[in-house]
């Protein structure tokens, strides 16, 4: 390329990474020919807020288009081309063939830097009678569309699904008043979360009145005035419309016909500066794999957040390379809202830990998101999980009904600067009644888990099923008698009397203390040690264990 010539930036793909990366570059160089090519209609669009639109929360569609394409090149001078596929990359006279959706035409489109962000498309298993007009995927606004004009006559709608995006398209059906069955194919909502974490979205899907079929997997459909959905049990739901939100997959045929290098999984393999095996050619966005920030391995994170983070270090590194920062990685950090309940995660979880063999330690602490004497204080639990040699925090998950928000931030920032749990302990967080406590929620978290750390307490995640083991439940006895354990022989001694009936357990024998949120428990296993016991206790209590389904049902304090 001759040094007089403007650099050519051809990027496909619109919407996050894509958009980000053409519109920081167009701040960096004034200079620079930037060609953006979009399949769709839809250039750059806010489509996490897809579901909230069918429900009717977003009363305006337009609110969801962040640019179109005139207001693009308008603002930032962009060659914007929707409605365009690129079909071939021609890497050795770099050069990339488009299509025109339209009318089949093609061209080469000569670049000099190339940007691939094609994105993922959710995925729709070859099952019997999946191409029924009445199941749905959700990724555009088109479908969008189609799927909110599809509700106004269904009263029956199935959720093939229970991930983020299956979530939000039940709490949207429900808010339109449809009849709604919500599958997935593990025992739990939320795949990602360890099961215990899921219990309060659980029970705010059923008392919205959503059917929840946990352990079950579509196997296909049928139907003609009805559409049949059959489950691998052999169950049968009977539905109007039909949204399948069971995963998404890569796009990346393109860069697989090109000869870029991709991952086990189909993921584009990038460097921390987004480069494919290709220098000249980049990618980002949910089609790639990247580092996880917290263990270094290879993730994918298909997220709003990273691949606009990703685009804008595409830009970087082709624009002023001598200042641009690396990916440092993804963390996965997401949430969503159930109702009045909010769930979110970032790092790594228990069952992700345990599944990699990794060593880790983790307690549960609940507690309420501002001053428990302030009026409207509502209940939140949080599980932290972190390294046994260093104290490094590793992830963190948290659900409750208010808060949630704001120690995920924390702690996904925690992470991010390498904290340990001394870290989290000795936070200085901010505090007046209407806003938090003077021991914030992830103070008490640093502070379990020191107290773990240092030996002052076992924190267990579950009762042993161990005959010899004594269960000392220390709630008040109304709450024991009314909401008994799930725990035949459980001994109640409540805390405010265990320091004069210490004569009526065993010493031989090991005791598990039980209480309702964890922090009694906790108090009572220091009595006992202190007193020759051999002691633990249930973390997080029996708040963060209970499953809504059993018979034992306990309150929500």
């Amino acid at each position: 390329m001759s040094a007089a010539l403007p650099l050519r930036f051809v990027i496909v793909g619109g919407v996050a990474a894509g958009a980000s990366a053409a519109a920081r570059a167009r701040r960096l160089s004034e200079s620079a020919s930037i060609t953006l090519l979009e399949r769709g209609p839809d250039v750059s669009f806010a489509n996490c807020g897809l579901p909230y639109f069918i429900g009717g929360e977003i009363k305006q569609r337009g609110a969801l288009a962040v640019q179109t394409p005139q207001t693009l090149e308008a603002l930032l001078n962009l060659d914007v081309r929707t409605s365009v596929e690129a079909v071939a990359i021609d890497r050795m006279l770099k050069r990339v063939q488009i299509r025109a959706l339209g009318s089949g035409t093609t061209e080469w489109l000569p670049y000099d830097k190339l940007l691939l962000a094609p994105g993922a498309v959710p995925m729709r298993p070859a099952l019997p009678g999946i191409d029924d007009a009445r199941i749905f995927t959700l990724r555009s606004l088109q479908d969008m569309d189609r799927i909110k004009n599809a509700a106004t006559e269904a009263k029956r709608v199935a959720v093939i699904g229970a991930g983020f995006i299956g979530l939000e398209m039940a709490e949207q059906f429900t808010r339109l008043g449809k009849q709604v069955t919500l599958v997935e194919l593990l025992d739990q909502v939320l795949p990602p979360f360890d099961r215990p974490m899921t219990l309060f979205i659980e029970d705010e899907l059923r008392r919205h009145g959503i059917e929840l079929v946990l352990g079950d997997g579509i196997d296909g459909f049928d139907g003609a005035a009805t559409l049949i959905c059959r489950l691998k049990s052999a169950r049968v739901i009977e539905a109007d419309l039909v949204v399948l939100s069971i995963g998404v997959r890569p796009e990346t045929g393109l860069a697989r016909a090109a000869g870029l290098t991709v991952g086990s999984r189909g993921h584009i393999n990038v460097n921390e500066s987004m480069q494919t095996s290709d220098t000249d050619i980049y990618a980002a966005g949910d089609a790639v794999e990247v580092a996880d920030f917290v263990m270094g391995e290879h993730t994918m994170v298909p997220l709003g957040g990273p691949a606009n983070r990703q685009g804008r270090i595409v830009a970087d590194h082709i624009f002023q390379p001598a200042t641009a920062k690396p990916y440092a990685g993804a963390l996965g950090t997401a949430i969503v809202r159930v109702f009045d309940v909010t769930a979110g995660l970032t790092g790594w979880s228990e069952k992700r830990l345990r599944a990699g063999g990794r060593p880790y330690r983790t307690v549960t602490v609940n507690d309420n998101h501002h001053a428990g004497y302030f009026p409207g204080a509502k209940p939140i639990i949080l599980k932290l999980c972190w390294e046994p040699d260093t104290g490094r925090v590793l992830g963190a998950q948290a659900a409750g009904l208010a808060g949630v928000d704001k120690r995920l931030d924390v702690l996904a920032t925690a992470i991010a600067g390498s904290l340990t749990i001394d870290d989290l302990a000795q936070l200085e967080l901010s505090y007046a009644p209407p806003f938090g406590a003077a021991k914030d929620i992830i103070n008490l978290a640093g502070f379990a888990a020191c107290n773990a750390r240092d030996g002052l307490a076992t924190p267990l995640d579950t009762i042993p099923d161990d005959p010899d083991v004594q269960v000392l439940d220390v709630r008040p006895p109304p709450l024991v008698h009314s909401h008994p354990l799930p725990r035949e022989g459980s001994i109640n001694i409540p805390l405010a009397t265990l320091r004069s009936r210490l004569g009526e357990l065993d010493p031989s024998r090991p005791v598990v203390t039980v209480c309702a949120l964890g922090k009694t428990a906790y108090f009572a296993s220091r009595i006992l040690a202190q007193n020759g016991f051999q002691t633990s206790y249930l973390t997080g209590g029996i708040r963060a264990h209970w499953d809504p389904r059993s018979p034992a049902k306990l309150p929500t304090p």
